[in-house]
């Protein structure tokens, strides 16, 4: 059984929905994170014993080799996580999303950690004419990041054995409120501009997207801590549901909102990412399926920031990840 659980990046935008779910269960967890963006997303959990916060960095080979010391399972959420913000800098991109990724597998395999989870991504399956993008289609990824992605998951899958279960999850764009939160994701983007605006911008339009809801997100996560070991050992499966293009999400935000004075203006765009992916082996082999969607998400974004849980919006560096590097410099 799996009573303890390290978190790289737990205090990133699905750590911060996922990190008080895995204490409610009961786990003891340690959050291993850089806290650049907001130290303050765990302030109401301070009290609770099994939470220990490790600010640091996945690349020092002294501090892991410390903290995985005792942990049954590691959930590897870590990594520079986007294009834009990988390209900003590639050389720190490469370390952090395939360097650190080898030295955490490595790692937790020598010193007994049980269970691995690496968070993925469906871009590495790049552009595809298939009408459902499943697990046994070939990899195409387009750009850096989602090649580093590529070459983690066949390191992570090396090391698999019988005392150490790798699991690869293909998470979809996640889309929702968390207390770390991003706005540079196609939901949550358009429906601020929406709200703050009146007017959101589409690039493009016609792309298809796959997207996660953060609580679905966060509970599948939960989820990989208590399947028994032949369900995950090896495994690679997708999380993506609600799939729609671009405009039909900027057209479900208008309709959520309830605001016809909302314009939709579409600009041109280069970018041809385009896929619909399909989820339907975890849904067989596990029995995950997905329980929120994506108008829950914009209404639960429109709630936050009515309440004014989204101060400074579309100014704040800390809701966009590669504004906030941009001011850090290279870390």
């Amino acid at each position: 059984m799996i009573k303890s659980v390290l978190v790289t990046g737990g205090a990133g935008y699905v750590g911060a929905v996922l990190v008080p779910k895995l204490l409610k269960k009961g786990y003891k967890v340690k959050v291993v994170d850089w806290y650049i963006y907001n130290r303050e997303v765990f302030d109401d959990h301070k009290k609770n014993k099994n939470l220990k916060e490790i600010k640091g960095d996945i690349r020092d080979r002294k501090l892991l080799g410390k903290e995985l010391r005792g942990v049954d399972a590691v959930i590897h959420l870590a990594c520079i996580s986007n294009d834009p913000s990988f390209e900003l800098d590639p050389k720190l991109g490469k370390s952090i999303n395939y360097d650190a990724t080898v030295l955490i597998g490595d790692l937790s395999k020598k010193l007994g950690v049980r269970r691995l989870i690496y968070a993925s991504s469906s871009s590495v399956y790049g552009v595809k004419k298939e009408k459902n993008v499943h697990e046994n289609l070939s990899l195409a990824p387009l750009t850096d990041y989602s090649k580093y992605k590529v070459l983690s998951e066949k390191y992570l899958l090396s090391k698999q054995g019988h005392d150490f279960n790798v699991l690869i999850l293909r998470p979809s764009t996640v889309c929702g409120y968390s207390p770390r939160l991003r706005l540079d994701l196609t939901v949550n983007i358009l429906t601020i501009q929406a709200l703050v605006n009146k007017k959101m911008t589409v690039f493009g339009g016609s792309q298809m997207r796959p997207n996660i809801h953060i609580e679905d997100m966060a509970d599948l996560y939960v989820k990989t801590l208590e399947y028994k070991d032949a369900a995950i050992a090896g495994k690679v499966f997708n999380a993506g549901y609600d799939n729609y293009s671009v405009l039909d999400i900027a057209k479900r935000i208008k309709k959520t909102l309830r605001d016809k004075s909302i314009e939709i203006k579409i600009v041109p765009s280069s970018d041809n990412r385009s896929y619909h992916v399909s989820s339907g082996r975890i849904a067989k082999e596990l029995g995950f399926r997905a329980r929120h969607s994506v108008e829950e998400a914009i209404g639960d974004l429109a709630r936050a920031y009515k309440k004014g849980m989204i101060p400074e919006a579309l100014t704040n560096k800390q809701y966009y990840n590669i504004k906030t590097m941009q001011a850090l410099g290279t870390i």
